[in-house]
């Protein structure tokens, strides 16, 4: 799951973060019980490309399996320095198992506006390493990143319908389902329908407790 943002940042809209405004930058990489959350390298090219390229994987993404050529555009994007401080910027970490340092997929933290401290999560991870909580351990350090170090207020995550794996981990996360768009995308030669999940800051709050 990851719906790339498609609202165009506006002309002057490069607004400071409001956790910058405070000294508040956030720190990487991230650890959990069994992953590491870092940076994109170089080194990762083939890592992505096997992500990137796999069928499954962009079943119900945005974009069809990409080409070696696109997967390095995309490596590009993800070397890129991001304050997370802009409209419209946003940070992917690749995730990683602790012991071994195999990649698993990908989690990605977007910034909507900075003035309204809005946000939204996506996930992408090889069918392989499905059912073993890998998605849900790494989404709710983005969560955490979002709302406990840069402040942010609200943080949605959407998707296909039809990805019920991705729905179901959203609310296992307690992200509340707020909106059920009927048809109002064609993707890949088809209507789609599109759910939108939300949290907010103190409802995140109260899980965290």
């Amino acid at each position: 799951m990851n719906r790339a943002p498609r609202r165009p940042v506006k002309p002057g809209a490069a607004v400071r973060h409001w956790a910058y405004r405070h000294g508040m930058p956030f720190s990487l990489p991230i650890e959990t019980d069994r992953l590491i959350l870092r940076r994109y390298t170089e080194a990762d090219y083939d890592d992505l490309l096997k992500l990137q390229s796999n069928d499954d994987v962009a079943r119900f993404l945005l974009y069809d399996a990409k080409t070696p050529e696109q997967v390095r555009e995309s490596l590009a994007g993800r070397l890129a320095d991001v304050a997370m401080d802009t409209d419209g910027q946003a940070l992917t970490l690749a995730a990683v198992l602790r012991e071994t340092g195999q990649h698993l997929g990908e989690v990605t933290l977007f910034v909507h506006s900075a003035e309204h401290r809005s946000g939204e999560i996506g996930f992408v991870f090889h069918p392989e390493s499905h059912g073993h909580g890998y998605a849900s351990e790494a989404s709710v350090e983005l969560l955490r990143l979002g709302f406990e170090q840069l402040g942010m207020h609200r943080i949605i995550g959407r998707l296909d319908h039809r990805n019920t794996s991705s729905a179901n981990l959203l609310r296992r996360l307690g992200m509340r389902q707020e909106a059920h768009f009927v048809r109002n995308e064609f993707l890949k030669g088809e209507w789609t329908d599109e759910l939108v999940f939300a949290m907010l800051a103190d409802e995140w709050t109260r899980r965290s407790k």
